[in-house]
């Protein structure tokens, strides 16, 4: 039922532009930037209605401001992060449901990157907007958490279905999988999907979304099988 669509913005941002084609409502997910959001949605002749953040981190909510002051809209984004996004309209964690139209999405805590990141599951879609906590063969840097809250949020996630869509925040997936195989050379899973990301990537073309069964099959930090181990990997991946 959901309309997305991919913004490529600042050097390898990718900001999620989400209609529900019933109520015609439609969503932003972490805007970085306000302009090429307002004019994709001005082409499509969708006025957004809502902005979703993850996390607080500037290349994630930098445009919520102007976005809101056009249109309106209403933004939504983590509670444990509402003093660091002061844009924020409604505050929402763990538990909690988050509804574009008719259609709902459930909010999942997923700390580690941010102290309060959450993601955003669609399970009628088979969507989850991951922020910068799950990348294609990656996950995001500890800044503000410990390697066992994301060894958490790789296994939670990795329970969605296999076919679940991971719309990520960023463009890292050639670099992630150079990663991986060195942490795990002999996976041929792996060998074979870089063949296509660089493949992809030679012709400029967006290697995400992903899903979770591609994840599952080629992702070092999914695939750990302790929290030690992703430890271990997300140490030799910031020394890369």
């Amino acid at each position: 039922m959901l309309e997305i669509v991919r913004i490529p913005v600042l050097s390898d941002n990718y900001i999620w532009l989400v209609h529900e084609p019933v109520s015609k409502e439609t969503m932003v997910v972490d805007p970085a930037i306000a302009e090429p959001v307002l004019e994709e949605a001005d082409r499509r002749g969708w006025k957004i209605t809502q902005i979703w953040n993850t996390h607080w981190h500037p290349d994630h909510t930098g445009g919520n401001a102007a976005i809101q002051e056009a249109t309106g809209c209403h933004i939504t984004g983590p509670e444990a992060e509402k003093e660091r996004i002061p844009t924020l309209d409604t505050m929402v964690q763990e538990g909690d449901t988050a509804r574009l139209g008719d259609v709902a999405a459930d909010v999942i805590d997923v700390p580690a990157h941010t102290a309060g990141h959450i993601a955003f599951h669609f399970p009628t879609e088979k969507t989850v907007f991951v922020g910068d906590t799950l990348f294609a063969m990656g996950c995001g840097r500890l800044f503000e958490g410990t390697a066992a809250q994301m060894f958490d949020n790789m296994q939670r996630l990795s329970k969605l279905p296999s076919d679940t869509k991971v719309y990520c925040a960023h463009e890292y997936t050639q670099a992630n999988g150079e990663y991986a195989l060195v942490a795990e050379p002999d996976n041929q899973a792996l060998k074979d999907r870089m063949d296509a990301v660089l493949a992809a990537r030679a012709k400029g073309e967006a290697t995400v979304p992903t899903t979770i069964g591609e994840e599952q099959a080629t992702n070092p930090f999914m695939r750990a099988a302790s929290v030690d181990e992703l430890a271990e990997r997300r140490i030799a991946k910031d020394n890369f």
